[in-house]
Protein backbone atom coordinates (compact mmCIF):
# COMPACT_ATOMS: atom_id res chain seq x y z
CA UNK A 1 0.00 0.00 0.00
CA UNK A 2 1.04 3.42 -0.73
CA UNK A 3 0.05 6.60 0.91
CA UNK A 4 0.02 10.08 0.62
CA UNK A 5 0.18 13.86 2.19
CA UNK A 6 0.60 16.77 0.16
CA UNK A 7 1.13 20.63 2.10
CA UNK A 8 2.91 23.42 1.97
CA UNK A 9 6.44 23.20 3.80
CA UNK A 10 7.17 27.06 3.66
CA UNK A 11 7.03 29.70 1.24
CA UNK A 12 9.70 28.09 -0.86
CA UNK A 13 8.83 24.77 -0.90
CA UNK A 14 5.85 21.98 -1.00
CA UNK A 15 6.30 18.49 0.85
CA UNK A 16 5.34 15.17 -0.39
CA UNK A 17 5.01 12.25 2.20
CA UNK A 18 4.84 9.26 0.62
CA UNK A 19 4.67 5.85 2.93
CA UNK A 20 5.31 2.56 1.21
CA UNK A 21 3.57 -0.21 3.55
CA UNK A 22 4.63 -3.82 3.49
CA UNK A 23 1.73 -4.48 5.60
CA UNK A 24 1.97 -7.89 8.05
CA UNK A 25 2.53 -10.72 5.03
CA UNK A 26 6.59 -10.78 4.90
CA UNK A 27 5.99 -10.39 1.55
CA UNK A 28 9.95 -11.12 -0.51
CA UNK A 29 9.42 -8.40 -3.11
CA UNK A 30 6.97 -5.43 -2.85
CA UNK A 31 7.69 -3.45 -5.92
CA UNK A 32 6.51 0.49 -5.33
CA UNK A 33 5.76 2.56 -8.38
CA UNK A 34 5.01 6.56 -7.61
CA UNK A 35 4.86 8.77 -11.27
CA UNK A 36 4.55 12.60 -10.51
CA UNK A 37 3.44 14.60 -13.00
CA UNK A 38 4.11 18.47 -12.91
CA UNK A 39 1.68 20.82 -15.08
CA UNK A 40 4.17 23.89 -15.20
CA UNK A 41 2.67 27.13 -17.24
CA UNK A 42 4.81 28.16 -19.78
CA UNK A 43 4.81 32.37 -18.43
CA UNK A 44 7.54 30.29 -15.93
CA UNK A 45 9.72 29.58 -18.11
CA UNK A 46 11.00 25.85 -16.99
CA UNK A 47 11.59 24.03 -20.08
CA UNK A 48 14.15 21.00 -20.90
CA UNK A 49 17.00 23.95 -22.39
CA UNK A 50 16.50 25.87 -18.96
CA UNK A 51 15.61 23.67 -16.02
CA UNK A 52 17.92 20.28 -16.44
CA UNK A 53 17.97 17.01 -14.51
CA UNK A 54 21.22 18.50 -12.01
CA UNK A 55 19.14 21.23 -11.55
CA UNK A 56 15.61 19.56 -10.27
CA UNK A 57 17.72 17.12 -8.10
CA UNK A 58 19.59 20.44 -6.37
CA UNK A 59 15.72 21.41 -5.81
CA UNK A 60 14.81 18.20 -4.56
CA UNK A 61 15.17 16.83 -1.42
CA UNK A 62 14.45 13.52 0.04
CA UNK A 63 14.52 12.03 3.73
CA UNK A 64 13.98 7.80 3.89
CA UNK A 65 13.08 6.93 7.44
CA UNK A 66 11.65 3.57 9.00
CA UNK A 67 7.72 3.98 9.61
CA UNK A 68 7.39 4.16 13.52
CA UNK A 69 6.18 1.17 15.00
CA UNK A 70 2.30 1.46 16.10
CA UNK A 71 0.97 1.56 19.55
CA UNK A 72 -1.38 3.68 20.93
CA UNK A 73 -1.52 6.40 24.20
CA UNK A 74 -3.23 3.75 25.77
CA UNK A 75 -1.44 1.09 25.01
CA UNK A 76 1.92 3.01 25.68
CA UNK A 77 0.51 3.75 29.56
CA UNK A 78 0.63 0.19 30.07
CA UNK A 79 2.74 -1.19 31.97
CA UNK A 80 3.38 -4.33 30.18
CA UNK A 81 3.67 -2.79 26.49
CA UNK A 82 6.27 -3.57 24.29
CA UNK A 83 8.26 -0.14 24.31
CA UNK A 84 8.27 -0.05 27.65
CA UNK A 85 9.54 -3.94 28.60
CA UNK A 86 12.37 -2.98 26.20
CA UNK A 87 13.48 0.27 27.94
CA UNK A 88 13.33 -1.83 31.15
CA UNK A 89 15.52 -4.25 30.34
CA UNK A 90 18.16 -1.77 28.67
CA UNK A 91 17.63 0.27 31.72
CA UNK A 92 18.23 -2.62 34.49
CA UNK A 93 21.46 -3.46 31.61
CA UNK A 94 23.06 -0.08 31.95
CA UNK A 95 22.75 0.13 35.69
CA UNK A 96 23.85 -3.54 36.29
CA UNK A 97 27.87 -2.28 35.35
CA UNK A 98 27.31 -4.48 32.30
CA UNK A 99 26.62 -1.02 30.14
CA UNK A 100 23.55 -1.03 28.44
CA UNK A 101 25.81 0.93 25.50
CA UNK A 102 23.86 1.29 22.00
CA UNK A 103 20.79 -0.90 23.09
CA UNK A 104 20.31 1.15 25.85
CA UNK A 105 20.43 4.30 23.56
CA UNK A 106 18.21 2.75 20.80
CA UNK A 107 15.19 2.14 23.20
CA UNK A 108 15.30 5.24 24.77
CA UNK A 109 15.07 6.70 21.31
CA UNK A 110 12.43 3.83 20.35
CA UNK A 111 10.55 4.80 23.42
CA UNK A 112 10.30 8.62 22.77
CA UNK A 113 9.97 8.16 18.75
CA UNK A 114 6.44 5.83 19.43
CA UNK A 115 5.40 8.19 22.39
CA UNK A 116 5.56 11.43 19.46
CA UNK A 117 3.56 9.15 16.89
CA UNK A 118 0.95 7.95 19.44
CA UNK A 119 0.21 11.52 20.46
CA UNK A 120 0.35 12.90 17.15
CA UNK A 121 -2.37 10.48 16.28
CA UNK A 122 -4.59 11.44 19.40
CA UNK A 123 -4.40 14.94 18.71
CA UNK A 124 -5.05 14.38 15.10
CA UNK A 125 -8.79 13.38 16.21
CA UNK A 126 -9.37 16.37 18.20
CA UNK A 127 -10.11 17.69 14.30
CA UNK A 128 -13.56 16.08 14.06
CA UNK A 129 -14.90 16.98 17.12
CA UNK A 130 -17.40 19.19 17.49
CA UNK A 131 -19.57 18.06 20.05
CA UNK A 132 -17.91 19.21 23.98
CA UNK A 133 -19.05 16.09 25.88
CA UNK A 134 -17.37 13.94 23.84
CA UNK A 135 -13.78 16.83 23.56
CA UNK A 136 -14.57 15.97 27.61
CA UNK A 137 -14.45 12.79 27.50
CA UNK A 138 -11.29 12.24 24.87
CA UNK A 139 -9.74 15.28 26.76
CA UNK A 140 -9.35 12.90 30.23
CA UNK A 141 -8.78 9.92 28.35
CA UNK A 142 -5.57 11.34 26.99
CA UNK A 143 -4.37 13.48 29.76
CA UNK A 144 -4.70 10.10 31.63
CA UNK A 145 -3.00 7.50 29.37
CA UNK A 146 -0.24 10.53 28.68
CA UNK A 147 0.56 10.90 32.52
CA UNK A 148 0.91 7.24 32.92
CA UNK A 149 3.03 7.06 30.03
CA UNK A 150 5.49 9.67 31.51
CA UNK A 151 5.16 8.65 35.15
CA UNK A 152 6.32 5.29 33.48
CA UNK A 153 9.12 7.00 31.81
CA UNK A 154 10.27 9.13 34.82
CA UNK A 155 10.58 5.93 36.94
CA UNK A 156 13.39 5.37 36.55
CA UNK A 157 14.98 8.87 36.71
CA UNK A 158 16.31 7.97 40.21
CA UNK A 159 18.45 4.97 38.30
CA UNK A 160 19.82 6.94 35.94
CA UNK A 161 22.40 8.12 38.44
CA UNK A 162 23.70 4.71 38.11
CA UNK A 163 24.44 5.26 34.95
CA UNK A 164 27.91 6.15 33.12
CA UNK A 165 27.39 10.06 32.65
CA UNK A 166 26.84 9.84 28.82
CA UNK A 167 24.08 7.13 29.18
CA UNK A 168 22.31 9.33 32.17
CA UNK A 169 22.71 12.53 29.92
CA UNK A 170 20.83 10.53 27.23
CA UNK A 171 18.10 9.57 29.36
CA UNK A 172 17.64 13.02 30.78
CA UNK A 173 17.30 14.52 26.78
CA UNK A 174 15.09 11.99 26.36
CA UNK A 175 12.85 13.42 29.26
CA UNK A 176 13.18 16.64 28.40
CA UNK A 177 11.77 16.17 24.87
CA UNK A 178 9.21 13.88 26.10
CA UNK A 179 7.94 17.31 28.04
CA UNK A 180 8.50 19.49 24.99
CA UNK A 181 6.10 17.33 23.13
CA UNK A 182 2.89 16.94 25.65
CA UNK A 183 3.29 20.98 25.99
CA UNK A 184 3.58 21.32 21.85
CA UNK A 185 0.48 18.61 21.38
CA UNK A 186 -1.93 19.81 23.69
CA UNK A 187 -1.20 23.23 22.91
CA UNK A 188 -2.66 21.88 19.66
CA UNK A 189 -5.60 20.66 20.46
CA UNK A 190 -6.55 23.81 22.32
CA UNK A 191 -6.01 25.54 19.08
CA UNK A 192 -8.08 22.91 17.33
CA UNK A 193 -10.67 23.69 20.01
CA UNK A 194 -10.88 27.21 19.23
CA UNK A 195 -10.45 27.18 15.34
CA UNK A 196 -12.99 24.82 14.63
CA UNK A 197 -15.49 26.63 17.31
CA UNK A 198 -15.95 23.74 19.50
CA UNK A 199 -17.80 24.72 22.93
CA UNK A 200 -15.10 22.96 24.57
CA UNK A 201 -16.27 22.89 28.82
CA UNK A 202 -14.22 25.44 31.29
CA UNK A 203 -12.96 21.98 32.77
CA UNK A 204 -11.76 20.66 29.88
CA UNK A 205 -10.00 23.65 28.92
CA UNK A 206 -8.38 24.27 32.82
CA UNK A 207 -7.62 20.70 32.28
CA UNK A 208 -5.46 20.74 29.23
CA UNK A 209 -4.21 24.30 30.33
CA UNK A 210 -2.80 21.85 33.98
CA UNK A 211 -1.05 19.43 32.09
CA UNK A 212 1.05 21.92 30.07
CA UNK A 213 1.36 24.01 33.40
CA UNK A 214 2.98 20.43 34.93
CA UNK A 215 4.96 20.19 32.26
CA UNK A 216 6.63 23.92 32.25
CA UNK A 217 6.90 23.46 35.81
CA UNK A 218 8.82 20.22 35.20
CA UNK A 219 10.96 21.20 32.72
CA UNK A 220 12.09 24.19 35.39
CA UNK A 221 12.63 22.12 38.31
CA UNK A 222 14.92 19.49 36.39
CA UNK A 223 16.63 22.50 34.70
CA UNK A 224 15.75 21.93 30.93
CA UNK A 225 15.49 24.52 28.58
CA UNK A 226 11.81 26.44 28.32
CA UNK A 227 10.36 29.28 27.00
CA UNK A 228 10.58 32.91 28.69
CA UNK A 229 10.28 36.50 27.53
CA UNK A 230 13.64 36.59 26.48
CA UNK A 231 13.64 36.24 22.57
CA UNK A 232 17.64 35.45 22.92
CA UNK A 233 16.25 32.17 24.98
CA UNK A 234 14.00 31.30 22.73
CA UNK A 235 15.65 30.97 20.35
CA UNK A 236 18.24 28.79 21.79
CA UNK A 237 15.34 26.58 23.50
CA UNK A 238 13.69 25.93 19.44
CA UNK A 239 17.36 25.26 18.23
CA UNK A 240 17.54 22.49 21.05
CA UNK A 241 13.89 21.33 20.61
CA UNK A 242 15.28 20.71 16.91
CA UNK A 243 18.20 18.63 17.73
CA UNK A 244 16.47 16.32 20.21
CA UNK A 245 13.64 16.00 17.59
CA UNK A 246 16.74 14.64 15.13
CA UNK A 247 18.37 13.28 17.83
CA UNK A 248 15.46 10.87 18.68
CA UNK A 249 14.19 10.04 15.13
CA UNK A 250 17.91 9.50 13.87
CA UNK A 251 17.50 5.65 14.23
CA UNK A 252 14.60 5.50 12.00
CA UNK A 253 16.09 7.06 9.20
CA UNK A 254 18.05 5.76 6.76
CA UNK A 255 21.12 7.01 4.50
CA UNK A 256 21.40 6.58 0.77
CA UNK A 257 23.93 6.18 -1.12
CA UNK A 258 22.90 7.48 -4.55
CA UNK A 259 24.22 6.61 -7.89
CA UNK A 260 23.82 6.43 -11.74
CA UNK A 261 21.59 4.09 -12.32
CA UNK A 262 21.93 1.74 -15.93
CA UNK A 263 25.69 2.18 -16.06
CA UNK A 264 26.72 -0.66 -17.55
CA UNK A 265 24.07 -1.13 -20.43
CA UNK A 266 24.44 3.15 -21.05
CA UNK A 267 28.39 1.87 -21.93
CA UNK A 268 27.24 -0.75 -23.58
CA UNK A 269 25.11 1.46 -25.81
CA UNK A 270 27.76 3.58 -26.46
CA UNK A 271 30.00 1.25 -27.32
CA UNK A 272 28.06 -0.11 -30.10
CA UNK A 273 26.76 3.60 -31.22
CA UNK A 274 31.18 3.68 -31.91
CA UNK A 275 31.18 0.76 -33.87
CA UNK A 276 28.75 1.29 -36.11
CA UNK A 277 30.56 4.50 -36.79
CA UNK A 278 33.73 2.90 -36.86
CA UNK A 279 32.27 0.58 -39.42
CA UNK A 280 30.87 2.90 -41.48
CA UNK A 281 34.01 5.38 -41.83
CA UNK A 282 36.47 2.14 -42.39
CA UNK A 283 33.82 0.78 -44.47
CA UNK A 284 33.66 3.42 -46.80
CA UNK A 285 37.70 3.84 -46.78
CA UNK A 286 37.75 0.91 -47.95
CA UNK A 287 35.72 0.50 -50.98
CA UNK A 288 37.32 4.35 -51.91
CA UNK A 289 40.77 2.90 -52.17
CA UNK A 290 39.48 -0.53 -53.93
CA UNK A 291 38.03 2.41 -56.66
CA UNK A 292 40.78 5.09 -56.52
CA UNK A 293 44.22 3.81 -55.27
CA UNK A 294 46.40 4.23 -52.09
CA UNK A 295 46.36 7.97 -52.19
CA UNK A 296 44.60 10.62 -54.47
CA UNK A 297 42.59 13.13 -54.02
CA UNK A 298 39.18 11.85 -54.36
CA UNK A 299 40.62 9.26 -51.48
CA UNK A 300 41.60 12.18 -49.64
CA UNK A 301 37.96 13.99 -49.86
CA UNK A 302 36.18 10.65 -49.01
CA UNK A 303 37.60 9.96 -45.65
CA UNK A 304 37.56 13.56 -44.31
CA UNK A 305 34.09 12.92 -45.22
CA UNK A 306 33.65 10.04 -43.97
CA UNK A 307 35.46 10.77 -40.30
CA UNK A 308 32.71 13.87 -40.09
CA UNK A 309 30.36 11.32 -40.76
CA UNK A 310 31.41 8.90 -38.36
CA UNK A 311 31.38 11.30 -35.52
CA UNK A 312 28.17 12.56 -36.23
CA UNK A 313 26.75 8.85 -36.71
CA UNK A 314 28.14 7.77 -33.07
CA UNK A 315 26.34 10.87 -31.52
CA UNK A 316 23.49 10.70 -33.16
CA UNK A 317 23.25 6.67 -31.60
CA UNK A 318 24.44 7.47 -28.78
CA UNK A 319 21.38 10.23 -28.67
CA UNK A 320 19.10 7.53 -29.96
CA UNK A 321 19.96 5.22 -27.43
CA UNK A 322 20.01 7.91 -24.30
CA UNK A 323 16.36 8.70 -24.98
CA UNK A 324 15.58 5.11 -25.15
CA UNK A 325 17.32 4.08 -21.72
CA UNK A 326 15.40 7.23 -20.20
CA UNK A 327 12.11 4.94 -20.48
CA UNK A 328 13.75 1.55 -19.22
CA UNK A 329 16.24 3.02 -16.71
CA UNK A 330 16.52 5.86 -13.81
CA UNK A 331 18.80 8.40 -13.13
CA UNK A 332 19.43 7.08 -9.68
CA UNK A 333 19.57 4.29 -7.62
CA UNK A 334 20.37 3.59 -3.96
CA UNK A 335 20.31 0.57 -1.94
CA UNK A 336 18.02 0.34 1.23
CA UNK A 337 20.02 -0.93 4.39
CA UNK A 338 18.93 -1.23 8.16
CA UNK A 339 21.64 -2.17 9.77
CA UNK A 340 24.06 -3.39 8.06
CA UNK A 341 21.87 -5.81 5.54
CA UNK A 342 20.06 -4.34 2.79
CA UNK A 343 16.60 -4.39 2.02
CA UNK A 344 15.19 -2.85 -0.51
CA UNK A 345 16.38 -0.43 -3.48
CA UNK A 346 15.04 3.33 -4.29
CA UNK A 347 15.41 4.62 -7.77
CA UNK A 348 14.53 8.10 -9.19
CA UNK A 349 14.21 9.66 -12.47
CA UNK A 350 13.47 13.07 -14.39
CA UNK A 351 12.34 14.31 -17.66
CA UNK A 352 10.23 16.86 -19.29
CA UNK A 353 7.70 14.51 -21.90
CA UNK A 354 5.68 15.40 -24.22
CA UNK A 355 1.76 15.31 -24.54
CA UNK A 356 1.38 12.24 -27.08
CA UNK A 357 3.57 10.56 -23.62
CA UNK A 358 1.16 11.52 -20.86
CA UNK A 359 -0.85 9.10 -19.27
CA UNK A 360 -4.51 9.61 -20.55
CA UNK A 361 -5.78 9.10 -17.04
CA UNK A 362 -3.64 11.88 -15.76
CA UNK A 363 -4.62 14.35 -19.32
CA UNK A 364 -8.64 13.85 -17.69
CA UNK A 365 -7.63 14.44 -14.22
CA UNK A 366 -5.94 17.22 -15.62
CA UNK A 367 -8.83 18.77 -17.57
CA UNK A 368 -10.79 17.60 -14.52
CA UNK A 369 -9.45 20.15 -12.08
CA UNK A 370 -9.16 22.94 -14.63
CA UNK A 371 -10.32 26.28 -12.70
CA UNK A 372 -12.98 26.84 -15.48
CA UNK A 373 -13.17 24.37 -18.90
CA UNK A 374 -11.80 26.74 -21.37
CA UNK A 375 -8.23 26.68 -19.09
CA UNK A 376 -6.39 23.71 -21.37
CA UNK A 377 -7.25 25.18 -24.47
CA UNK A 378 -5.68 28.57 -23.27
CA UNK A 379 -2.54 27.77 -21.46
CA UNK A 380 0.37 25.71 -22.46
CA UNK A 381 1.81 23.75 -20.19
CA UNK A 382 4.87 21.98 -19.24
CA UNK A 383 5.28 18.45 -18.01
CA UNK A 384 7.84 17.28 -15.92
CA UNK A 385 7.55 13.81 -15.14
CA UNK A 386 9.56 12.16 -11.68
CA UNK A 387 9.59 8.45 -11.40
CA UNK A 388 10.38 6.55 -8.63
CA UNK A 389 10.59 2.73 -8.06
CA UNK A 390 10.82 1.43 -4.16
CA UNK A 391 11.51 -1.84 -3.70
CA UNK A 392 11.46 -3.49 -0.02
CA UNK A 393 11.79 -7.41 1.16
CA UNK A 394 9.25 -7.65 4.39
CA UNK A 395 11.11 -10.45 5.52
CA UNK A 396 14.43 -8.43 5.07
CA UNK A 397 12.78 -5.70 7.18
CA UNK A 398 11.37 -8.07 9.64
CA UNK A 399 14.09 -10.05 10.60
CA UNK A 400 16.43 -9.23 13.13
CA UNK A 401 14.70 -6.61 14.80
CA UNK A 402 13.08 -6.45 17.74
CA UNK A 403 10.25 -3.88 16.63
CA UNK A 404 7.75 -4.98 14.17
CA UNK A 405 9.02 -2.84 10.70
CA UNK A 406 6.23 -1.92 8.33
CA UNK A 407 8.20 0.41 5.54
CA UNK A 408 9.39 2.91 4.93
CA UNK A 409 8.19 6.68 4.61
CA UNK A 410 9.80 9.17 2.35
CA UNK A 411 9.35 12.97 2.81
CA UNK A 412 9.91 14.65 -0.17
CA UNK A 413 10.32 19.00 -0.16
CA UNK A 414 10.17 20.62 -3.71
CA UNK A 415 12.16 24.04 -3.85
CA UNK A 416 10.28 26.31 -5.96
CA UNK A 417 12.23 29.44 -6.08
CA UNK A 418 12.99 28.75 -9.48
CA UNK A 419 9.40 28.34 -10.88
CA UNK A 420 9.21 32.39 -9.04
CA UNK A 421 12.17 33.73 -11.12
CA UNK A 422 9.96 34.96 -14.18
CA UNK A 423 6.54 35.55 -12.51
CA UNK A 424 4.99 38.96 -13.00
CA UNK A 425 4.35 41.37 -9.69
CA UNK A 426 2.88 39.54 -6.96
CA UNK A 427 -0.28 41.97 -6.91
CA UNK A 428 -2.38 43.90 -9.36
CA UNK A 429 -4.53 47.22 -9.38
CA UNK A 430 -7.89 46.34 -9.61
CA UNK A 431 -10.35 50.27 -10.00
CA UNK A 432 -13.36 49.56 -7.88
CA UNK A 433 -16.69 52.24 -7.96
CA UNK A 434 -18.16 52.53 -4.66
CA UNK A 435 -21.76 53.51 -4.18
CA UNK A 436 -21.66 57.39 -4.77
CA UNK A 437 -19.25 56.50 -7.75
CA UNK A 438 -16.12 57.42 -6.01
CA UNK A 439 -13.55 55.19 -7.58
CA UNK A 440 -10.80 52.90 -5.11
CA UNK A 441 -7.89 51.24 -6.42
CA UNK A 442 -7.48 47.31 -5.12
CA UNK A 443 -4.05 45.47 -5.15
CA UNK A 444 -5.26 41.65 -5.65
CA UNK A 445 -3.14 38.90 -5.56
CA UNK A 446 -1.90 37.47 -8.76
CA UNK A 447 -1.91 33.88 -9.35
CA UNK A 448 0.03 30.71 -10.65
CA UNK A 449 -1.13 27.02 -10.37
CA UNK A 450 1.31 24.60 -10.78
CA UNK A 451 -0.53 20.79 -11.28
CA UNK A 452 0.83 18.08 -9.88
CA UNK A 453 -0.48 14.44 -10.39
CA UNK A 454 0.60 11.21 -9.28
CA UNK A 455 0.11 7.42 -10.17
CA UNK A 456 0.70 5.40 -7.38
CA UNK A 457 1.32 1.27 -8.14
CA UNK A 458 1.69 -1.43 -5.40
CA UNK A 459 1.29 -4.93 -7.36
CA UNK A 460 -1.93 -5.57 -8.80
CA UNK A 461 -3.41 -2.03 -7.00
CA UNK A 462 -3.25 1.75 -8.85
CA UNK A 463 -4.28 4.83 -7.50
CA UNK A 464 -3.86 8.48 -8.83
CA UNK A 465 -4.18 11.78 -7.00
CA UNK A 466 -4.57 15.31 -8.13
CA UNK A 467 -3.05 18.13 -5.96
CA UNK A 468 -2.70 22.21 -6.75
CA UNK A 469 -0.11 24.36 -5.89
CA UNK A 470 -1.24 27.86 -5.65
CA UNK A 471 1.60 30.63 -5.54
CA UNK A 472 2.83 34.07 -6.94
CA UNK A 473 6.08 35.73 -6.81
CA UNK A 474 6.14 36.17 -2.55
CA UNK A 475 6.30 32.12 -2.58
CA UNK A 476 3.69 29.28 -2.27
CA UNK A 477 0.08 29.97 -1.40
CA UNK A 478 -1.45 26.91 -0.28
CA UNK A 479 -1.38 22.84 -1.26
CA UNK A 480 -4.93 21.72 -1.88
CA UNK A 481 -5.98 18.29 -3.19
CA UNK A 482 -8.74 18.43 -6.22
CA UNK A 483 -11.41 15.26 -5.89
CA UNK A 484 -11.31 13.23 -8.59
CA UNK A 485 -15.05 12.19 -9.69
CA UNK A 486 -15.83 8.63 -8.85
CA UNK A 487 -16.16 6.08 -11.36
CA UNK A 488 -19.99 6.12 -12.01
CA UNK A 489 -19.95 9.76 -12.58
CA UNK A 490 -17.70 9.71 -15.48
CA UNK A 491 -19.20 7.43 -17.30
CA UNK A 492 -22.32 8.59 -16.39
Amino acid sequence: MITIQAKKHDSLSVEFKFGFDVGEDDVDVNDFAVNVWLFVPNSMGISSETYGKEQFYRDIKSNLRLITPVFSMEEMSCGTSLPYTYLKESVASATSGAGGGELFEYHLKMFAAIFRSALKREAAKFRCIRNPLQFSAMTEELRANVGATLDLYRSFREQAGYMSPAEKLRYLAVDEYLGFLVQLYFFRILKYADSHKVAASRESRDSIMEMIRSEEDYARESGYASFSSDPVNNRDVVYRHGLLKKYVESDLYIGLDKKKDGVAVEQLYYSIAAGVAMIFATGVGWATQVRYGNITLPLFIVLVISYMMKDRIKDLMRFYFAHRLVNKYYDKKAPIKIGNGKCGELKEGVDFISGSKIDPEVMRLRSEGAAFSEESGILEEKVLLYRQRCVLDGRAMSSGKQYPLRGVNEIMRLHLSRFMQKMDNPDVPVDMADVEGNVTTLRVQRIYYINVILQLRHCSQEEYRHFRIAMNRNGVIKVEEIPSLPSAQKNA
